[in-house]
């Protein structure tokens, strides 16, 4: 009798080995006896089925797989894992089917109307759909014989910036191409545009930063316009990388997604569980689609789209406008100002709100470090600990301290506080980089008023 399944093989006309499949452990061990557990039909390991099919829903694992180096074709064709080049497929339970391929190899063989050959390359030589190019892609990376080209929108952005620095520092490696674009290059609310710079550059691998962002009083007054101009820019990126092959995009996002009314900290599970602040409920939502849109290219394509989610992002490069710029630039800037004019500093709203701040550059190694390593279509969150969260009044002294000012502090309770906090909880980060050394936040500020100062004609302002 075959062992009882789980569910039964959508993809085959009889019940193959459907897999729930890990290679890195589940991260809820609630869930571990349905994430880790194989079924396999006898039939295949006698070594008569062609492959073993796993399952690309996943619909066995209560917690969505934490990594997936099986590669999620359909039909299991090829594994993209590095153990391929070994006759083996490695299955995250840690069992292992040496015979599995033989017999793919010849079965295959046999419909085509020949034996042996080599199938991945006769694979990668019909002409391929955009599935089939996504498979042949992960096959060409998995044996390592294509370079990497890594395209970033929004590369001269806040984010953008901090990568090129991080790379050029020595973060980036022999087999990447690294290549920055903005909004000079394409414009990404056009689909045109953005299929048209996709086939020049030809990445394997995209970062995705580009977005129409602002402060909390740019978003008041335009949140139709945050949600219109970043859905087209978020829906035409990813379709042209999926129409392009590409084989990983890193999305961003940000803690603005998630519900206004929750318990804290928030982690990456609770992302959909309520509507967001009404005060950016445009740019949120927009975000928000990002991960949905993951998902549904993952489930219907086996496309590695993935997402991050980070903190109040600061740093060298940001928008330090005063008006429509988020909250730590603005007032490095009106600080700047009060310094140079002798007057008193202004904050608008009591100071109270909560944050929790994170540097560009940290963000940006963490960003180089999903991309490479980071498996899961879930996303992730990229942040200082709860404990380093600091109120508004807190970031204000302390770049009144890194700028030297000695005058007056002042709030201004008229203007809106926004979302009062937001606390995140970085343990899954901490789950994959337990040692990951943040800048202390002072000395973040103290380099980031260092710049601005000495930028002060050419910054964003």
């Amino acid at each position: 009798m075959e062992p009882e399944l789980p569910f039964p093989c959508s993809k085959m006309g009889t019940r193959g080995a459907c897999v729930a499949v890990h290679t890195r452990g589940c991260l809820q061990p609630a869930a571990m006896h349905l994430c880790m557990r194989v079924r396999a039909c006898r039939r295949v390991l006698a070594g008569q089925l062609p492959y073993a099919c796993a399952c690309a829903c996943m619909q066995a694992c209560a917690c969505r797989p934490a990594t997936i180096r099986v590669c999620m074709c359909v039909h299991a064709r090829a594994c993209v894992c590095s153990r391929l080049q070994k006759h083996t497929w490695t299955f995250g339970a840690g069992l292992h089917f040496p015979r599995i391929r033989a017999a793919a190899v010849t079965m295959r063989g046999r419909r085509r109307g020949k034996r042996g050959g080599n199938p991945q390359e006769a694979r990668l030589q019909r002409s391929p759909s955009p599935n089939r190019k996504h498979r042949a892609l992960a096959m060409t990376e998995a044996v390592g014989a294509k370079p990497k080209r890594i395209l970033v929108t929004g590369g001269t952005g806040l984010v953008g910036r901090a990568i090129q620095e991080v790379v050029a520092n020595g973060e980036g490696q022999t087999d990447e191409e690294w290549v920055f674009v903005s909004s000079r290059d394409a414009d990404l609310t056009s689909a045109v545009e953005t299929k048209a710079l996709f086939e020049k550059h030809k990445p394997t691998h995209v970062i995705h930063l580009a977005a129409m962002v602002g402060g909390l009083f740019k978003n008041i007054r335009c949140n139709l316009d945050f949600w219109r101009r970043n859905i087209h820019i978020n829906d035409n990126v990813l379709h042209s990388a999926y129409e392009c092959g590409v084989q990983k995009v890193v999305s961003c996002l940000s803690t603005c997604i998630f519900p206004d009314k929750t318990t804290y900290p928030i982690d990456e599970t609770m992302i959909h569980n309520g509507p967001p602040h009404s005060s950016n409920f445009g740019y949120s939502y927009a975000k928000r689609m990002i991960d949905v849109q993951n998902r549904g290219y993952f489930e219907q394509h086996g496309c590695r789209f993935t997402a991050v989610i980070p903190t109040n992002v600061f740093g060298p490069h940001d928008n330090f406008n005063i008006e429509d710029g988020h909250v730590l630039p603005g007032l490095i800037h009106k600080v700047y100002l009060a310094k140079q004019n002798g007057s008193a500093l202004t904050v608008w709203g009591t100071g109270k709100p909560r944050r929790q701040f994170i540097y560009s550059l940290d963000l940006a190694r963490l960003f180089i470090w999903v991309l490479r390593e980071y498996e899961e279509v879930e996303p992730i969150i990229l942040s200082v600990g709860e404990e380093d969260e600091v109120s508004i009044r807190e970031a204000a002294e302390a770049i009144v301290e890194a700028m030297d000012f000695r005058g007056e502090l002042v709030f201004d309770t008229t203007k809106a506080d926004g979302q009062f906090k937001k606390t995140a909880s970085n343990a899954k980060l901490r789950h994959y980089l337990p040692n990951f050394q943040f800048t202390p936040f002072r000395q973040a500020v103290k380099e980031t008023c260092t710049w601005f100062s000495t930028n002060y004609t050419s910054a964003r302002k």
